[in-house]
C-alpha cells in the first residue's frame, strides 16, 4: 500500500511538444533550464508553468 497517491510521469512526447514552441532558441534554453531547476529543487514532476519549454 502506498501512502501518496500515484503522480503520472511526463510523457516524451509532451517534452518535445514543449520544445516546439515559436520562441528564440535563446529563450527556449533559458526556460528549459529554469524549469528543470525549479522541479528539481522543490522535488516536483511539474514546475508549474505547463507548455513551457522544461515542464
Amino acid at each position: 500500500m502506498h501512502d501518496h497517491p500515484h503522480k503520472k510521469r511526463p510523457s516524451a512526447g509532451a517534452f518535445f511538444r514543449n520544445l516546439s514552441v515559436p520562441m528564440p532558441l535563446r529563450e527556449k534554453f533559458a526556460l528549459l533550464f529554469r524549469n528543470n531547476l525549479t522541479k528539481i529543487k522543490n522535488r516536483q514532476e511539474c514546475c508549474g508553468h505547463p507548455g513551457e519549454p522544461g515542464c
